[in-house]
């Protein structure tokens, strides 16, 4: 179970914290990702990490928002973060946290639970 929060109303060019909280002891071996769904638009990937084993782990970000964003997770805090910079009024949508423990699954973007989601409005 996951539970997302840190969304609200700014304007273009501030910066926002997203978190998500994963009711899991053992969220240090789940591979994590933040999707957003603008109004009317599909789903789309933000960002994701990928566990790889130990302590190590793999950021990905999709390419319009590698620049502005930045993925972590707080393992110990069962928490993952979304840091989202210079925001624009097109980064306005819901954003979801979601996880899975299969590898497969996150590189075809299957993942197995979501966030309820939390709203990011950023006005002009």
């Amino acid at each position: 179970q996951l539970q997302a929060s840190g969304g609200g109303l700014v304007q273009a060019g501030d910066s926002l914290r997203l978190s998500c909280l994963v009711f899991e002891d053992t969220v240090s071996s789940y591979h994590m990702a933040w999707f957003r769904q603008a109004l009317g638009k599909e789903r789309d990937f933000v960002a994701g990490s990928k566990w790889n084993g130990g302590s190590s782990y793999s950021t990905y970000y999709a390419d319009s928002m590698k620049a502005r964003f930045t993925m972590s997770r707080d393992n110990a805090k069962r928490t993952v973060y979304l840091h989202m910079n210079k925001l624009q009024p097109e980064d306005t949508a819901v954003y979801y946290c979601a996880a899975t423990r299969s590898a497969n699954k996150f590189y075809s973007n299957n993942f197995d639970s979501w966030g309820q989601g939390t709203l990011v409005t950023v006005s002009s």
